[in-house]
């Protein structure tokens, strides 16, 4: 774990190559649904601490699934999936909360919208290792989210640096990468 969270500060902080011409990400959601919430609580604050420690705070470190990492690092943001988004909604858990949300539909996007989610993930846009053997979405979907809503879109699922042209010309807001981070 002291590894991960490591190379996770390092990659938010620009210590990583595997930005191209990008120093850092914008926004660096931290996505580990196989842990607990009390071991990604721990997770979350050891990358929190690293990060601090190089000095860095231009990053947007987001935590996903549970609000009380959100409360405990005080940064007024958190992901979550769309069920999440609307149970938690429900019950006032997400007091003071700026939230975003993962859709996979243009319904699922406006519904985001009508929840308050303050942006959403899109996707998956393209073929994914992540995702082996679901036929992508494609950029007509994504179009048609952004055009569907008021909020950021920001593209997600096989997106990588020959691709991401694709993504700067459509009506997204941005990108999200996973794989082009980790295969160093």
């Amino acid at each position: 774990m002291e590894t991960y969270a490591d190379f996770l500060a390092g990659l938010a902080a620009g210590d990583k190559k595997c930005l191209g011409k990008n120093k850092r990400p914008d926004i660096l959601i931290v996505r580990e649904k196989q842990l607990s919430e009390h071991e990604y609580l721990q997770l979350f604050m050891k990358i929190m601490q690293k990060y601090r420690e190089r000095g860095a705070g231009h990053t947007r470190m987001i935590p996903h699934t549970y609000p009380a990492a959100a409360e405990c690092i005080d940064n007024g943001w958190l992901h979550l999936p769309l069920s999440l988004f609307q149970e938690y909604r429900k019950s006032g858990a997400l007091r003071n909360l700026q939230v975003g949300t993962s859709v996979h539909s243009v319904k699922e996007a406006k519904a985001a919208q009508e929840l308050g989610a303050a942006y959403v993930t899109a996707g998956h846009i393209f073929a994914t290792d992540c995702k082996k053997g679901v036929q992508p979405r494609g950029m007509e979907f994504l179009a048609a989210v952004c055009a569907a809503v008021t909020i950021p879109v920001y593209a997600i699922g096989g997106i990588h640096q020959e691709n991401l042209p694709q993504i700067h010309k459509s009506r997204a807001s941005g990108a999200c990468m996973m794989s082009e981070y980790v295969l160093l």
